[in-house]
């Protein structure tokens, strides 16, 4: 599959292979992602233009893109993070940037590949050297993706009333944005299993992140081995040397996006007259104004400077939140600032490090707790010899207390409640809203690690992006600070509640074979738990007039009618799951996503209760029975639009492209309740579920333990190491992982050499 071992003597060394290797393989996707961070796409390809990929800032137009990284990222926040690093990261930064230009000469040269490797971009001018400072930009943008990078548009073009951004094609402001990768979000899956569960020695981690599949986000598979000092495999986000998920010989883990809040808002008291200053315990406080040019590709090719003036406060930057209300906007009385907790935590890439050479668990759990530092996400581990698996959302969370959401809250906090629930909008003007530091904070404002929600349970712990409360339905947690997320108040997801399920269902026999059968078996949750009910309210009626479809805002008049039994003829013989050979999915995957739109007081017969919280809700009520009806017979007249026959098997609708050949696929959407999530954006009457677009979905996968004397580990990287249709690495593991054939990834030197597909390359300057 041409996942690279890169060994060498030092940092430097290591660094240097492993930015070779990733230039390598996505050399087209990492060079545009150096112009985002260093805030330059207007120059290459205008104002308005968008990148071609999702990632953790979405898909906003060049010029905010641009505006807001030089406006976040600035040299004094990179300069601050590159001396918080220790000498080993700085040396891999170093040696990375040094390995990735070593490519691009090479290529542009015509010294490497001279074929048609990186066709798309290796003759274009904007592929050029970086330098460290370019990879610690990419590395910072990391930390953002939970605070920041959700209010892009917003903070660039947040301006005093009458000034405006003082530049033509200003964006509109972007709607709020909570999770991790925009409105949905992104998700993931990770369980890991103590020895009461695998009945052996050894504790089990079954790490399952559902991300992007391009961009400058997609995850990167590697070894690293400096001798003596480190020797971990595992993934990154492309332009990032160090591993973020993985293992070495003594401990593994993976991560999960978290519920927690990682940033909060300042409402602040401008100073009458004066729009850019504002009032903190009654004295006037001066914005910090920054004038920013960025150069600008008009449509005529003239590159032009475009500038615009934009403003900082103590907390973080202005950020115009007219999207939730225009009352909201920056006016002459008030203006609001962001506060991101991981605009200061530069320890997020030290931890990984610490981890990758960490010999046991207790380790691992000890450095996380003193760094504090994961950014936005929750963690899975086990280790060697421990009989126990370890939870923990310990990472840097705004310290904010109930009296001060109590007191603190501004009227307009309290009103934002509803789109922005258990995120801090606090009085600006009074030093006593201040987020607070507790003995054991490692950062200032950041809650310390010993209120951090936290497990070791010998059967398993899991998370499926629901909160910390049921890491292990058997001994809930709760007593945590409100801003980690619900515990008792609101419904899991039916992601959640399946991976639990599977979870529990492996007890007494959590082996690597059961762990690879049950999370690629594509089960849909909500098929198991509805369609009979469902089909029994829908197929009594032979035909439905179908007045609209709530999915698409469309109406219908006259009504459409639909003749309900081929499809319920078809649903009644689907088995259930979205694997690759399933016939009927698709009909069941439109039918949920238009049924779940009704609220859930209207659809379950059985509420959600927190006594039963894998249970419930369930059933369906019998008052829905209209309402669902004008959800199937639209969803049949989206099927019948698509060209998809109803009986299409799964892996016709749901596929991906690699050289002109159509791969098929397992899985689904989160909505449809798949723990195998393959999660198209495509509409299926535009062409059908395909993944070619901007998708999320099973990424990089990894199941491991801890024999004696070794490490077995499993993996999958789904979209495959490379994005160069040229690469012999573009679709080899995405056949793979299409056939359900997980790598048996060899991990000490004696095995990486005895691996039938092993060869070797030296380089060195």
């Amino acid at each position: 599959m041409g996942v690279p071992h890169i060994k060498a003597g030092d940092w430097a060394g290591a660094g240097y292979g492993y930015g070779y290797a990733q230039a390598q393989d996505n050399l087209c996707t990492m060079a545009d992602g150096f112009l985002t961070y260093r805030g330059e796409r207007s120059e290459f390809f205008g104002a308005q233009a968008k990148p071609p990929a999702s990632s953790t800032i979405g898909k906003p137009a060049n010029i905010d893109s641009d505006f807001f990284h030089r406006h976040v990222i600035t040299d004094e926040v990179i300069d601050a993070m590159d001396r918080a690093q220790p000498a080993a990261i700085r040396g891999m930064v170093e040696g990375f940037a040094a390995g990735y230009n070593r490519y691009v000469r090479d290529l542009k040269s015509g010294a490497v590949d001279k074929g048609n490797a990186h066709a798309a971009c290796r003759s274009e001018a904007w592929v050029r050297p970086v330098s460290s400072t370019d990879i610690f930009r990419r590395m910072y943008a990391t930390n953002l993706a939970a605070g920041y990078s959700n209010f892009l548009s917003n903070i660039a073009n947040a301006a005093p009333p009458g000034a405006g951004v003082s530049s033509p094609g200003a964006s509109d402001a972007q709607p709020m944005a909570l999770q991790v990768g925009g409105a949905a979000g992104v998700g993931s899956n990770m369980i890991g299993f103590g020895t009461a569960a695998t009945g052996d020695s050894s504790p089990l981690l079954f790490g399952n992140p559902h991300w992007y599949w391009r961009g400058p986000d997609r995850f990167y598979q590697a070894q690293l081995t400096i001798p003596g000092q480190l020797d971990a495999s595992g993934t990154s986000f492309l332009g990032v040397p160090v591993l973020l998920i993985g293992f070495n010989n003594d401990i593994a883990w993976s991560h999960t996006v978290s519920a927690a809040r990682r940033f909060g808002l300042y409402q602040l008291a401008l100073v009458p007259g004066d729009a850019t200053s504002y009032l903190r315990d009654g004295k006037p406080v001066k914005m910090q104004a920054r004038g920013i040019t960025v150069k600008v590709k008009r449509a005529s090719g003239r590159v032009e400077p475009v500038t615009r003036t934009l403003y900082a406060s103590e907390y973080g930057p202005l950020v115009n939140l007219g999207a939730i209300n225009p009352a909201l906007a920056w006016n002459r009385s008030a203006a609001f600032a962001i506060r991101d907790i991981n605009a200061d935590n530069f320890r997020t890439f030290r931890t990984w490090l610490r981890w990758a050479q960490a010999k046991s668990l207790d380790e691992l759990m000890a450095i996380q707790r003193e760094e504090a530092s994961i950014p936005w996400v929750n963690t899975v581990a086990v280790g060697r010899g421990s009989a126990q698996a370890w939870y923990g959302d310990v990472g840097a969370v705004p310290n904010v207390s109930r009296e001060q959401v109590a007191n603190c809250t501004t009227p307009a906090g309290k009103a934002m409640e509803a789109v922005l629930p258990r995120v801090p909008v606090f009085d600006g003007s009074r030093s006593a809203c201040d987020w607070q530091t507790d003995a054991d904070s490692v950062q200032k404002g950041a809650i310390g690690a010993s209120r951090m929600p936290n497990l070791l349970r010998d059967d398993y712990v899991a998370n499926m992006n629901d909160s910390y409360w049921l890491a292990n339905p058997k001994a809930p947690l709760t007593g945590y600070p409100a801003i980690f997320g619900p515990t008792g108040s609101d419904a899991q997801s039916f992601r959640t509640r399946l991976g639990h399920l599977i979870a529990q269902g492996t007890a007494k026999g959590a082996t690597v074979e059961a762990i690879e059968r049950a999370t690629l078996d594509s089960r849909a949750y909500t098929a198991e738990l509805f369609k009979a009910p469902a089909l029994e309210m829908v197929c009594g009626v032979p035909r439905i007039e179908v007045k609209g479809d709530a999915q698409t805002g469309e109406s219908f008049s006259p009504p459409r009618g639909v003749d309900t039994g081929p499809a319920c003829e078809v649903l009644k013989a689907w088995n259930n799951t979205g694997v690759a050979s399933a016939r009927g999915a698709h009909v069941w995957d439109e039918f949920w996503a238009r049924a779940v739109r009704l609220p859930a007081d209207k659809l379950y017969a059985v509420p959600f209760s927190a006594n039963d919280p894998i249970g419930t809700p369930r059933g369906l009520k019998a008052s829905a029975a209209d309402d669902l009806r004008q959800a199937f017979g639209a969803a049949v007249l989206r099927v019948q639009a698509s060209g998809y026959a109803l009986d299409a098997p799964r892996g016709e609708a749901l596929f991906v492209t690699r050289n002109g050949r159509k791969v098929p696929l397992s899985g689904g959407c989160d909505t449809q309740g798949y723990f195998t999530v393959m999660c198209s954006e495509n509409p299926l009457d535009k062409g059908g579920y395909t993944m070619d677009g901007d998708p999320n979905g099973n990424s990089y996968m990894q199941i491991v333990r801890f024999p004696a004397g070794g490490v077995e580990a499993h993996t999958l990287l789904s979209f495959s190491l490379s994005d160069d249709p040229a690469s012999a690495h573009n679709a080899d593991y995405t056949r793979a992982y299409s056939a359900g054939q997980w790598l048996r990834l060899p991990f000490s030197e004696s095995e990486i050499k005895a691996d039938a597909a092993y060869s070797s390359v030296t380089i060195r300057e």
